[in-house]
This record gives C-alpha cells, structure tokens and sequence, in this order.
C-alpha cells in the first residue's frame, strides 16, 4: 500500500468554549484559548491518502485533484475565518485540534474517495496548530482494519 500525502495551510481564529459549562470551568480548561474575543493559529494540515497506484496514470489520487479537494473542502471554507461562527460544517462543535481533525476528515472522505484509484481512500488527516501541538485522525486504525 502507498501512502501520498498533501499538505495545506491556513490561518484562522477560533474559541475554546464549552457553553454548557460555567465560565470558571472554562477558563479552569482552556486557559488563554477561552479568550472572550477569539485568538488565532496559523493552521498547518496534511491529508494522507492510501492506496495502490492506478496501472494507467500510476497515481493514487492525481496530487491536482486532491489539492482543489482540500482547497475546496476545508481551506476556502475555514482560511481567515472564525472557525465558531463562520464554517457550516463546525457548527456546534467546540474547535480543538482534536475536533477539527474529525470534522475535516468527514468533509474529505467522499471526494477524495470518487477522485482517488479504484483502491484508494482517505487514511488520515494531520493538524499542526503551533510547531508543537498536533493531532491526527486515523479511524483505521482504531477499527484495525482497512476498508475493502
């Protein structure tokens, strides 16, 4: 199995803030990422795509199409924007790395999935919010097996 990746940037601010909970509970939580008036990240990603290579282009995924996915799907949707107010696919979620990376795989699954090889599929997704905090969504590896 091949793994491609691609990977993407984008800026944009957001608020950790749980509204069922207590201010107090959420400042105890969140810290300055509670901040009333928002903050912001300069948001690294990158998008892995598993699969065996097409026998006529040799490709997974054709690196184009994967890259106008992505913009389409998550950068031009989320670059510059409030990740709580401005982005449908958000809604109602509270947006850590860890929530986000969940969300942006769903929004990626189909598409990459009808422009990838016959075998191809979206493996995981990447999310670098500072040089030193990630995380990455791999449901694969959860369920340890792959889809068919």
């Amino acid at each position: 199995m091949i793994l491609v990746n691609r990977k993407a940037h984008f800026n944009a601010a957001h608020r950790l803030h749980n509204p069922d909970k207590s201010d107090e509970w959420n400042e105890k939580r969140y810290g300055k990422c509670n901040h009333e008036n928002w903050h912001g990240h300069n948001y690294n990603m990158v998008v892995t795509v598993a699969g065996e290579p097409d026998e006529d282009t040799g490709y997974v995924i054709d690196l184009s199409e994967l890259k106008a996915i992505i913009n389409d799907r998550i950068i031009e949707k989320c670059d510059h924007k409030n990740l709580n107010l401005d982005v449908d696919f958000l809604e109602g979620i509270i947006p850590s790395t860890e929530n986000l990376v969940k969300a942006f795989f769903k929004e990626l699954e189909e598409p990459i999935k009808d422009a990838s090889s016959e075998n191809g599929f979206l493996y995981s997704v990447t999310l670098e919010e500072t040089e030193r905090n990630s995380a990455e969504y791999c449901p694969y590896l959860l369920e340890r097996k792959l889809p068919v």
